[in-house]
């Protein structure tokens, strides 16, 4: 007989990493990952600050798409077996208008980006623009730019079951 849930091939991240958004376009970390790829454990990526984001997308290759104003997306922080750090962008989505530098309601949530089989999750973060605000885009846009809301990473293992907006 078969079990109900099967974990052969199982990727997960097992600690909390504390990840946070760093200064400018950065990230930090404050402690050594540890998970698995497929069921073998990754090299652990050591605590990190300040350190520069991707500027290439790891679900396609290619670089990121930069938001205009009121736009929604999904990023998604994680790494390879090597412990080499890698993002991913989600849907863009409208939003509704928003004022000045206020980012609008949701009209959609942005849909997570299909993850290339060597991503272990770290976390997650929903990037907002509002009128006011300059063509953004991951990897190079500061997270505090004006007119960009940007959540503060959720951290997680694997990612929720559905599309968040928090």
């Amino acid at each position: 007989m078969q079990n109900a849930r099967q974990l052969a091939g199982l990727t997960i991240g097992n600690i909390k990493s504390g990840l946070v958004k760093g200064t400018g376009s950065s990230y930090t970390t404050t402690v050594t990952t540890a998970g698995m790829i497929n069921g073998k454990h990754v090299t652990g990526l050591t605590a990190q600050t300040n350190t520069a984001t991707p500027t290439t997308d790891a679900a396609t290759g290619a670089a990121f798409n930069a938001l205009s104003t009121n736009k929604a997306t999904v990023l998604v922080i994680g790494q390879k077996a090597d412990s080499t750090i890698q993002m991913a962008q989600g849907s863009i989505e409208d939003t509704q208008p928003g004022v000045t530098t206020t980012a609008g309601a949701f009209i959609r949530a942005p849909q997570f980006p299909t993850l290339p089989d060597d991503f272990m999750v770290l976390g997650y973060c929903v990037v907002r623009t509002a009128p006011s605000a300059s063509s953004w885009t991951p990897g190079a846009g500061a997270w505090a730019a004006t007119g960009v809301t940007t959540t503060e990473f959720v951290q997680c293992g694997v990612l929720p079951d559905r599309p968040q907006t928090a």
